[in-house]
């Protein structure tokens, strides 16, 4: 069996999709002959779609055992509709949730019921597959594979090092740490849980922010913002705008949350899992944005194999995810009572947040893995060949 695989979210950019793009073609290479059109950031990424259809053409007449062709997410699914010069291959599309749910109605009403026109759809999480069916995909097309995570233990690090890095960031060792990591979009929930969560907490419990983030106000800002709502909303999607960036500004230039909260923007791999695994807890207190969705949740697992406690909220694809009780603990979004009271439960009873760590990690090693991930995608790529 020979696959072309086609991703725009790929390394070296990051994120998860770029993970799963990358750890699926990597994998799928024990199973198969496998072929990759991926973007890396050495042209315009307009040029890449521009140039994508001739580029498979030529891949295809250079390779004509490939029987099959797997578009990364719906996005580049939506563009390759245009494409009609490889119709003799199977095509197979992986949704991760915004790629359905998508607020535009030129999208939902006249793209999306063409995915249709695809040989199968694999959705992220079960609630990617319900977004889907609720928007007339038909349910023989779609099949779920969950993400998978790194499972392999985090390197032990010395005290010395994290005495280092304490002292590096200015971070106090008699405090503890929650942890929340990503672009701030809103549907994070950061601007949220800053305004209703942290002033009910212990003034020793204190909250990291670590992804990318502007300290000041950018060009296109501006530009937006002088944009009718609807429209700048879509963009903000459509960009992967971080919506949440502004409110978080504000909120840090209080001194009383200045205090409570810090972003330490984009840290090195080995710093975060540092800092994850001498942390309270990782949050991830998502909240309901129209138009938007979680369409798994791949940073809990991840958070969960550097031995720390993961409290999410049960909303979108996350469940997924985390299992409650099993992984880590699913609370109501937006309850910021039950969310002060789990996380001083934790705070208050180290002997049994320990214990959980250990539980909620050997479910992850045993439940995920980007291995279980990729021979799933290659069952589901065997039996379409045997319909």
């Amino acid at each position: 069996m020979e696959i072309l695989f086609v991703s725009h979210k790929y390394p070296p950019s990051t994120g998860g999709m770029q993970k799963q793009s990358y750890e699926l073609i990597t994998g799928m290479k024990a199973h198969c002959k496998v072929h990759s059109l991926v973007y890396e950031g050495q042209e315009s990424i307009l040029k890449f779609f521009l140039l994508l259809e001739r580029r498979i053409c030529t891949l295809c007449r250079q390779y004509p055992n490939i029987i099959a062709i797997h578009y990364n997410d719906g996005l580049m699914a939506a563009f390759c509709l245009l494409h009609h010069k490889y119709n003799h291959l199977r095509k197979v599309v992986t949704l991760h949730g915004l790629d359905v749910v998508f607020p535009n109605h030129v999208f939902q009403r006249y793209i999306l019921p063409k995915f249709n026109n695809y040989d199968l759809l694999i959705a992220v999480s079960e609630a990617t597959a319900t977004a889907a069916l609720e928007r007339g995909i038909a349910k023989e097309k779609i099949t779920v594979i969950p993400n998978g995570v790194h499972t392999v233990p985090t390197p032990l690090v010395s005290d010395i090092q994290v005495q280092q890095l304490y002292q590096d960031f200015d971070i106090h060792p008699e405090c503890s740490y929650l942890i929340a990591l990503g672009r701030p979009v809103k549907r994070k929930g950061f601007s949220w849980f800053i305004r209703h969560v942290i002033p009910h907490l212990n003034p020793s419990i204190k909250l990291l922010i670590i992804g990318p983030f502007r300290q000041e106000k950018r060009a296109l800002d501006h530009f937006l913002n002088r944009l009718p709502t609807t429209l700048k909303e879509q963009l903000m999607l459509f960009l992967g705008y971080p919506s949440d960036e502004g409110d978080i500004r504000e909120l840090l230039q209080n001194e009383h949350v200045a205090r409570r909260v810090r972003h330490l923007g984009k840290l090195p791999q080995e710093q975060l899992q540092i800092l994850l695994t001498n942390s309270l807890a990782f949050i991830m207190p998502n909240i309901p944005v129209e138009g938007d969705m979680e369409g798994f949740g791949l940073v809990c697992l991840e958070a969960n194999q550097c031995a720390t406690v993961v409290l999410a909220s049960a909303i979108d694809g996350i469940p997924d995810a985390i299992q409650h009780q099993k992984n880590g603990i699913l609370l109501p979004p937006q309850e910021p009572t039950i969310w002060s009271q789990q996380i001083h439960a934790l705070y208050h009873d180290q002997i049994s947040r320990k214990s959980l760590i250990e539980k909620f990690q050997n479910f992850t090693t045993d439940t995920y893995g980007w291995d279980k991930m990729v021979q799933n995608y290659f069952k589901a790529f065997k039996q379409l060949f045997h319909h």
